[in-house]
């Protein structure tokens, strides 16, 4: 039977190219088993009662009801790191914009571009454009994932005494980071110390507005801020009148819109972090390998509402696939089930994340029909899949 997978934007051909032949792409979502998306907001959506999995085709996910699929059994996963490369390149060419006044330098030349002696007035001109070199200069890196820490090192290259938080960095990150960043235990150090400071976190209750006018007022007199992460990391009315005493030299965003552009002071860039052409291949190819892997395997590797879980391809006879909540007892009901049926278990592996869990089991039989439903029947049971 045909695995049906709807694109809700125009994703990458590097990454549709990839599925098998027993997948086919259908624009009829309400018959997919798995979306790919990009930008499009699926919060306006009705979720089909079929659909097993959403792929988010870059980082955030602001734009998927996590908590909706979350409990309908739908996983949802993102592709971290794979436009990491194409912001790093984008933040380092922040970096030189506000340092370099080079925005107003271009913009005057446009502007006297019928001038014949352009050249000599030019002499004249580019002092009112002058900057200074970011070499030597302190550099605070706020989150440590796939792109802060591509940040971190190249800007390390380039001479800058970079500082770098994060209190949850991964192990992964931690063995990618070069020995010459300072790893900072207290954000506090970054803001109080750092000439330039950018911005690479998940938005969470906690980061939602973290720079702000408390923040701000602490910071060093002429402190350049680059936001390539969230725009509402940042309070922009306390932003702006950061900008207009200049005590914030530059605010780097991103992120247009009515209250950023309008900040005399900002470098305002229309979300093009990732818009190169191999920032959207990867992230098309890495998220429709997860997607294949967790329909076809049961694996779930960079999901945002169910934990990580892989145990590679069955050998087995069959292996299911349950979502559940992360309950006591679970784990007990779902054995217990499966042996009242006489279905032996030959490998198994479960993993929990806050309210919800995963549990993957090979079995040596297939279970039959009965089995299935009475795994379904279990309180706190979200979602029953016989992989193979």
């Amino acid at each position: 039977m045909m695995k049906r997978i709807h694109c809700l934007n125009g994703v990458s051909k590097c990454g549709t190219a990839l599925l098998t032949e027993d997948y086919i792409l259908t624009d009829d979502i309400k018959e997919a088993e798995g979306v790919l998306v990009r930008s499009a907001s699926m919060h306006e959506l009705e979720l089909p009662d079929g659909l097993l999995a959403v792929a988010r085709a870059g980082a955030g996910v602001n734009n998927i009801p996590l908590d909706e699929c979350a409990a309908k059994g739908i996983v949802v996963f993102n592709t971290p790191g794979a436009n990491a490369n194409g912001v790093k390149e984008l933040v380092i060419a922040g970096l030189m914009m506000a340092s370099r006044d080079i925005v107003g330098g271009i913009r005057w030349c446009q502007d006297n571009k019928e001038d014949e002696n352009i050249a000599k007035s030019a002499e004249k001109a580019k002092k009112d454009f002058a900057g200074c070199e970011i070499r030597g200069k302190k550099l605070g890196v706020i989150g440590l994932g796939a792109i802060g820490t591509e940040v971190a090192n190249a800007c390390s290259s380039l001479g800058m005494e970079v500082y770098g938080y994060d209190p949850f960095i991964s192990i992964n990150a931690a063995w990618k980071l070069s020995r010459n960043i300072k790893h900072i235990t207290s954000v506090d150090t970054i803001f109080q110390e750092c000439d330039y400071i950018t911005l690479h976190l998940p938005l969470i209750d906690s980061t939602k507005g973290m720079v702000n006018k408390s923040v701000l007022d602490h910071t060093k007199d002429g402190v350049v801020i680059l936001n390539f992460a969230r725009d509402v990391l940042v309070n922009e009315d306390d932003m702006a009148e950061a900008l207009q005493s200049g005590k914030v030299k530059k605010y780097v965003t991103d992120f247009p819109n009515p209250k950023s552009v309008h900040m005399e002071g900002a470098i305002v860039i229309p979300h093009l972090g990732a818009s190169t052409e191999e920032s959207e291949d990867n992230c098309a190819v890495m998220a429709v390998e997860e997607i294949m892997d967790y329909i076809d395997n049961g694996n779930i590797r960079n999901s945002v509402n169910f934990p990580s879980c892989d145990m590679g391809v069955c050998k087995a006879a069959s292996r299911i696939a349950v979502l559940h909540l992360n309950i006591p007892n679970m784990i007990g009901q779902i054995t217990g089930t499966l042996a009242a049926g006489d279905v032996n278990i030959s490998d198994m592996t479960n993993k929990s994340r806050e309210k919800y869990a995963y549990t993957l089991l090979d079995l040596e039989t297939v279970p039959d029909e009965g089995s299935i439903q009475k795994l379904k029947d279990i309180k706190g049971v979200l979602r029953v899949r016989v992989v193979r």
